[in-house]
């Protein structure tokens, strides 16, 4: 006996749902690549990527997904052996940090926690101690999918200009951009890596990477540039250049209708929709976690991300009956826990293209499951996210 038969729920922390819009302007017949429409796609696309930025920097992309991202920003400015500055807090800035080890680089990671945000005292701390300049980048993300911690961008970039310190300040915002705001000009970031699978509601495949003046500057004496990532040929005259090859046509046309849409919600509106249901979902989870079993992963109410909601498991035995049942029973997925996390957490999204019946009805799958199994929680969670959105989206 099930409930699920109907439109899976797909509540994972990427890839996220993708807009009936966005997958109907890919269902076209392909065109030309060198010249006409598809010139304007692209210029509409790297337009969109300055509006939702909030820069006027150099946007690049990519056919790979964000680790090739990860990759393109590393390559484009740095050498073999420069040291890079890795914050530590969750999975990801370190796992950015290891690609560029493989590279060449000489990785070292600021010790973090995965329930807390990057410690900006300590970054302070450890810039001081640079006299010499050896660390040529600092690398950093905004939001942690794995934890779902949101790092100060602004507070960090201030403790890089206290020490007067040149490094470049690299930030990924794969979970967050199309979230939460971003202000890559006026945070001073350098380098600004993304992807279209999570905000940007578009299916993975596409990544991003925006440059500044200074790391244009930068690239000129990198010497770790090879041939499929390198800015200098994608700036090329031909259109076929900005790819370094045959551009994904369709995905094109499906990342032209995203920023459409986006456009047409306004930034400031979409960033406000996120926070309320990031916030009825953590009315829900304040619920359950009365009955001892579940908790908040980040401690700090005031870092836990618009995007993602990382909810720790007592009992690794209710965590795998939660996702069992919501899949089995309800035809819902949610996230599981990755990385340190695996098999101690499930991770609720509520990114990109989602809406309050969307969030609610995962969030009742999930409650569901922990009242049909026996699971200790304290109930009224989804009562609570309601009476939050009620209070909070007024008639």
């Amino acid at each position: 006996m099930s409930v699920k038969n109907g439109r899976q729920f797909l509540s994972i922390p990427g890839p996220t749902t993708v807009p009936d819009e966005v997958l109907a302007a890919m269902h076209r017949p392909a065109i030309d690549i060198r010249k006409g429409e598809l010139v304007d796609v692209t210029a509409a696309i790297k337009d969109g990527l300055r509006m939702i930025s909030k820069s006027d920097g150099t946007p690049f992309i990519y056919i790979a997904n964000g680790h090739g991202a990860w990759e393109a920003a590393l390559s484009n400015v740095l050498n073999r052996g420069d040291k890079v500055l890795v914050l530590e807090s969750g999975s990801f800035a370190v796992g950015w940090g290891q690609t560029g080890g493989t590279m060449g680089l000489d990785v070292e990671i600021l010790p973090g926690s995965w329930q807390r945000a990057v410690n900006v005292d300590a970054l302070e701390a450890r810039l001081k101690e640079d006299k010499s300049g050896d660390i040529k980048a600092v690398l950093v993300v905004q939001v942690d999918t794995a934890t779902s911690v949101v790092n100060d961008i602004s507070a960090i970039r201030r403790a890089i200009d206290n020490v007067g310190h040149d490094a470049l300040f690299m930030v990924d915002t794969i979970a967050s951009l199309g979230t939460m705001d971003f202000r890559m000009d006026e945070w001073g970031v350098d380098v600004t890596v993304t992807a279209c699978q999570k905000g940007l509601m578009m299916s993975p495949g596409v990544s991003f990477v925006i440059a500044n003046k200074k790391a244009l500057a930068r690239h000129e004496t990198a010497n770790l540039r090879t041939a499929y990532w390198d800015w200098t040929s994608r700036l090329g005259p031909e259109h076929y250049q900005n790819y370094a090859g045959t551009p994904p046509v369709h995905m094109l046309f499906g990342l032209q209708k995203a920023f459409e849409m986006i456009k047409a919600e306004g930034l400031e509106a979409i960033f406000l929709r996120h926070q309320l249901l990031a916030e009825a979902t953590r009315m829900a989870v304040k619920k359950w976690s009365e009955g001892g079993e579940f908790s908040f992963n980040i401690l700090n109410p005031a870092e836990r991300a618009n995007s993602v909601t990382t909810v720790l498991a007592a009992n690794d035995k209710s965590l795998d009956a939660v996702h069992k049942y919501c899949s089995e029973k309800c035809g819902v997925v949610v996230g599981v826990g990755i990385s340190q996390l695996s098999g101690k957490a499930l991770r609720i999204a509520h990114m990109g293209h989602i809406n309050a019946p969307m969030l609610m009805g995962t969030l009742s799958a999930i409650e569901m499951s922990m009242k049909a199994q026996d699971i200790p929680h304290g109930s009224g969670g989804v009562q609570a996210a309601i009476d939050y959105l009620a209070e909070n989206v007024p008639q």
